[in-house]
């Protein structure tokens, strides 16, 4: 082969180590082509030297390739990519004269932002819906073009589409212009596509409309935002949407009215109001940590509320979460901050009097209550809150004890999930983000050692580049719930920084002062969050121990009364918290109310009952029912109503 024959080929290596060499250009498309029909057929796109492509592209140089297919991990995302845009393109047609933004993709699926002076209806998301199944249909090809920066622009503006010319003059320059034609129309995309919609499985639903500022700026256009699903088959669809229905039946702020645990109300945005039951869940659960923390050693604290900002500009947050705090400025010129956090404060607990080396490691807890400012768009019940409260602590250390605080740390956190009702969680490792305190000799010390503890933990890591905190690595602990759904909750941070910042130091056994290393360190993360991952985890239905209200002893006729509420002595003379209904309303409709308010256990006595000092218990969620003697009842619940050890 000559010299000018061989300089015009490429070769590609596949994933089993093969090489094969095409002349040039190639794509990935005749790649798939030439390895067989069947793959040919299945490619979705490419992956050149790990980067995603097109199938069309050329692939310029020696590179390793891969075939994408549905079979791939990327399919799903490059599905609900294409999903978005034939959105885009249905919306397009049906209406001309809206205008597109923007339309990622996000968990679950996708959205595209509008701006159109009506508002959608129901039955335009049906329409945009069939109409997208129309465009699939035509399998029309989705074509990459790169085009000048200024001419891009200008034809955007000329389309009318303002928002699209907007994003292009404010790419860096420099930064090549993609344009993808999909049939008649064009849209604004760094890519990758399928190669064409009909590539796209009809395995999507529009759900619901919101609205959204452009750009997330309360100043700029309220938008139209269509949200939708897309899958790679129509059971995972299916799937979807059952798991959607049951997660309905769940929600925390339904069950939240009818167990009448909390409200809000526009006097106190984003700040809940706990009724006498909700409170009692709350104190249930704060009351198991509370004694898990004091057996495992730490000093439980309370810090104020509000402090200076200028503690908040020496450790770091000012700059980095000013926008969210809550500020008052005083007749004495000074500014205030509520706390978004508890870290700086714990520090000024600890630099009080001489630390000693053999006083570490420091525990230091707190359910300490924060205020963050979280746009009003960005509340969801308990879920998404601007008062809230977490089971925060600090753990003072020397280096070498980062590893055997973190073993200690990781047990302590795998049994307490369990006693609350989760199995199964997932670790993440967060590593240095872009914007960070500290040098690049410290990010390494720090995220070195909290892989080895991590390892020595026995913890299976899942790599989250670029989300560790600005002072440090973290370990993120992400719960799965009854039904499937991941929520992140605890975490583990090793800080190098704050300590530094702050001067933090205590005495070493050389005599001289040395530096802590602060572990941050969280199981439930905000009380009112995790409550509310509780109440849909449960359906409402809880563990004896946890329960806000055990059980109601319901009468079947009143001939009854006197020894119901003999019952209801006797159990709450025992610490069970329960009432007794005594009303006129026949005993089927006192289990029907009762177990709508997801009331444990309904003990249900009547005039033979009385005579036999015995209880029918009916457990909520079981048709059946249990007769046992009154004694053998009362310890039965006194015993399953006790927390975990």
């Amino acid at each position: 082969m000559s010299a000018q024959a061989q300089s015009a080929q490429v070769a590609i290596t596949l994933p089993d180590g093969s090489v094969r060499r095409y002349d040039t250009p190639t794509t990935g498309a005749m790649v798939a082509a030439s390895i067989g029909a069947g793959l040919a057929k299945a490619a979705l796109a490419v992956k050149v030297d790990g980067e995603l492509r097109d199938l069309k592209r050329e692939i310029e140089h020696d590179a390793r390739v891969e075939i994408v297919t549905l079979k791939s991990p990327e399919a799903l995302d490059l599905v609900r990519h294409d999903a978005a845009h034939v959105l885009a393109q249905a919306a397009k047609e049906l209406w001309p004269d809206i205008q597109v933004t923007i339309g990622p993709v996000i968990e679950n699926g996708f959205y595209y932002d509008f701006s159109r002076k009506e508002p959608f209806t129901p039955e335009d998301l049906e329409a945009m819906e069939a109409r997208m199944a129309q465009i699939i249909d035509r399998d029309e090809p989705l074509d990459r073009e790169v085009w000048d920066r200024d001419q891009a622009a200008r034809f955007f503006e000329s389309q009318g589409e303002k928002y699209k010319a907007e994003i292009i003059r404010d790419l860096p320059i420099g930064e090549v212009v993609t344009l993808y034609r999909q049939g008649d129309w064009v849209d604004l995309c760094r890519g990758p596509h399928l190669p064409s919609t009909g590539k796209m499985p009809k395995a999507f639903k529009l759900m619901k409309l919101a609205g959204a500022y452009w750009r997330g700026d309360h100043r700029n256009e309220m938008l139209q935002r269509v949200y939708g699903t897309s899958w790679l088959t129509r059971e995972e669809l299916q799937a979807h949407l059952t798991r959607l229905e049951e997660a309905e039946k769940r929600d925390h702020r339904r069950l939240g009215r009818e167990m009448d645990l909390f409200h809000f109300q526009e006097e106190a945005v984003g700040s809940a109001f706990w009724h006498p039951r909700g409170w009692r869940l709350y104190r249930n659960v704060r009351n198991y940590v509370r004694r898990r923390l004091d057996a495992e050693g730490y000093n439980e604290v309370n810090t104020p509320q509000m402090v200076d900002r200028s503690l908040w500009e020496d450790s770091g947050h000012w700059e980095k979460f000013r926008e969210h705090m809550f500020t008052a400025h005083t007749e004495d010129d000074r500014t205030w901050a509520m706390k978004p956090m508890n870290c700086p404060c714990h520090v000024q607990i600890f630099r009080q009097g001489i630390k000693s080396y053999r006083d570490l490691p420091y525990r230091m807890a707190e359910f300490g209550s924060c205020m963050r400012y979280e746009p009003s768009g960005a509340l969801h019940g308990l879920m998404r809150v601007r008062s809230f409260t977490q089971d925060d602590a600090h753990i003072f250390c020397t280096e070498e004890q980062i590893t055997a605080e973190t073993v200690r740390f990781c047990a302590l956190l795998t049994s307490m999930y369990k006693d609350l009702g989760f199995e199964a969680f997932t670790v993440k490792f967060s590593d240095r983000p872009a914007t960070r305190a500290g040098s690049d000799a410290t990010w390494d010390q720090a995220e070195g050692a909290l892989k080895a503890a991590a390892e020595a933990a026995g913890l299976d890591l899942v790599l989250n580049p670029g989300e560790g905190a600005f002072y440090g690595p973290k370990l993120e602990f992400v719960l799965t719930d009854a039904i499937g759904r991941d929520w992140q909750c605890g975490t583990l941070q090793v800080d190098f920084v704050l300590p530094e910042r702050l001067d933090a130091s205590y005495v070493g056994e050389d005599g001289a002062r040395h530096r802590p290393v602060m572990l941050h360190r969280a199981i439930l993360g905000s009380f009112e969050r995790f409550l509310a991952i509780l109440i849909e985890h449960y359906s409402g239905n809880f563990p004896l121990w946890m329960a806000p209200t055990q059980y109601v002893v319901a009468t079947v006729t009143n001939e009854a009364d006197a020894y119901a509420r003999e019952v209801h002595a006797l159990l709450a003379a025992r610490g069970l918290i329960g009432s007794v209904d005594t009303g006129s309303d026949k005993i089927g409709y006192k289990v029907r109310l009762h177990s709508t308010a997801k009331v444990p256990v309904i003990l249900a006595v009547g005039k033979r009952e009385g005579e036999e000092r015995t209880v029918s218990i009916r457990r909520l969620g079981s048709k059946d029912q249990q007769s046992l003697a009154l004694d053998d009842a009362i310890l039965t619940l006194v015993n399953e109503s006790q927390p975990p050890a």
